[in-house]
């Protein structure tokens, strides 16, 4: 019985092309250095000892370098190819990232994450694109949900890592493996992936349909991205609100808080992939899983309401977990299909851009709730948010059905 199960959860893994597990074992060495973004509202409040209010902005600065990168990456991705993108993002941002311990001032850290953000986000849609290049058509979900579980695994780690890293060596040191880790992701994918040329008359073809469609006049994708908002909104609280509320509220350390969001990521690997198989195998609408994926992190953000114990913190984590298998690896294939020829790296770039908008506001959104107000006033907002979500996938379902 331990045997069969264990085969079929690795035949999930089979049929992938060479570069796209390259691909997953640098997005894994990088995830896995990213120790920063977890803690740095923790690193920006009670290191530097910014308020809540300069937090909040310097995540702002933080969301909008995110956009101009993602916008760039996307647009730059179509002209020049996803390759080059993505070697210059990763090089470049893992040199910055060993200068970033060294800027402790509000503004001088306002101007460095914004120009961080930029460079390092040019990667997320070029990577995107990589992969409708290198997977299979019928591969192309599944690669995704694999390269977003070494996403997963390295943020099981990292956390974990992080926390221990602070409490022995502090902050600063964090910078530095985050730098190194950049680094050596994409010396190892620039020596093991060769650049895929495109053909020119496919060049020309591209450029032919890119002046006869343009992805402003999608409205079903403009809805969707909508949605992609609200859902990364909800998301991006695991690194925002919920570490300090970790703190203030239950008196949880660095260790102990990078343990809760660690149990994240190895559920994600254990299970992600398996439930985006089997939802392939029984051809379950991709924004009917959306749907439900909105529905438990809504619920996950109202369990947080009842606040006596602990152990809650972990019963709101499972429900945003599954939600997040649910929502982001069908959102990212719904996505690429919506994309047409010539037009990958511009959907996939605004598509990058939900989710740096909504870092934006996500960050001061919930901090600036929970300065006005408290935390229990911004958990009921976010659970708001995800019924808000449900309903427009709902919208969604219904103008698909008309475009059919």
């Amino acid at each position: 019985m331990i045997q069969s199960g264990l085969q079929r959860y690795i035949n999930n893994f089979r049929g992938f092309r060479r570069e796209v597990w390259i691909l997953a074992l640098i997005t894994f060495i990088n995830r896995a250095g990213t120790m920063v973004l977890p803690f740095l509202s923790k690193y920006l409040k009670e290191d530097l000892h910014l308020s809540y209010s300069q937090v909040g902005w310097i995540m702002v600065c933080f969301g909008f370098g995110s956009m101009l990168g993602s916008w760039l990456g996307g647009k730059l991705s179509d002209k020049i190819g996803f390759y080059k993108i993505m070697i210059f993002s990763l090089f470049t941002s893992g040199v910055l990232f060993f200068f970033l311990q060294y800027v402790t001032s509000f503004w001088a850290l306002c101007v460095s994450m914004f120009t961080i953000m930029v460079i390092a986000d040019m990667f997320r849609p070029a990577m995107f694109v990589s992969l409708s290049t290198y997977a299979k058509p019928e591969n192309r979900t599944r690669a995704l949900t694999l390269v977003r579980l070494a996403v997963n695994l390295g943020f099981a780690a990292g956390p974990a890592l992080g926390g221990l890293i602070i409490l022995n060596q502090g902050y600063q040191a964090l910078f530095w493996v985050d730098g190194s880790t950049c680094i050596i992701a994409i010396v190892l994918f620039a020596v093991l992936v060769k650049e895929k040329k495109v053909p020119e008359d496919l060049i020309a073809k591209k450029q032919a349909e890119s002046e006869r469609e343009s992805v402003f006049k999608d409205k079903i994708f403009w809805i969707f991205l909508f949605v992609c908002f609200i859902t990364a909104v909800l998301f991006f609280q695991l690194f925002t609100t919920l570490p300090l509320y970790h703190s203030e509220h239950f008196g949880l350390t660095e260790f102990q808080s990078g343990l809760i969001l660690s149990f994240n990521g190895i559920l994600i690997f254990f299970l992600e992939m398996p439930i985006v198989s089997y939802c392939q195998r029984k051809n379950i609408s991709k924004l009917s899983i959306i749907l439900w994926g909105c529905v438990l992190m809504s619920i996950s953000f109202y369990i947080l309401l009842f606040n006596a114990w602990a152990g809650i913190l972990i019963v709101s984590l499972l429900f945003i977990t599954f939600g997040e298998m649910f929502i982001f690896p069908f959102s990212n294939s719904f996505a690429m299909s919506r994309a047409p020829k010539g037009h990958e790296g511009r959907y996939m770039a605004l598509f990058t851009m939900s989710f740096s908008l909504a870092h934006i506001s996500s960050s001061k959104m919930g901090l600036e709730i929970i300065s006005q107000w408290n935390y229990q006033a911004n958990w009921f907002v976010m659970g708001s948010l995800g019924i808000i979500a449900v309903l427009c996938c709902i919208w969604l379902q219904r103008l698909l059905a008309l475009e059919e």
